[in-house]
């Protein structure tokens, strides 16, 4: 198991925080996650640049998308 999959596997059902591709910010608890890092977050907000924060419910987000993962 790789270092990524372990530190997801580690996270699973936690708060995360996820930055992706053109400087979105989201964060929600960690469902599922695949090879791909194809994300899976329930609970999921978006944290705007403002601080504010928009509510997503259940997320799935592509792997190729994201550019960090860390605990929220």
């Amino acid at each position: 198991m790789s270092s990524s999959q372990e530190f997801l596997q580690g996270m699973m059902g936690q708060p995360v925080l996820i930055k992706l591709k053109g400087g979105r910010e989201i964060k929600g608890i960690l469902k599922s996650y695949d090879i791909h890092m194809n994300l899976i977050l329930q609970e999921a907000e978006e944290i705007q640049k403002d601080g504010n924060t928009r509510k997503l419910g259940t997320l799935i987000i592509r792997g190729d998308n994201v550019i960090m993962i860390s605990p929220a």
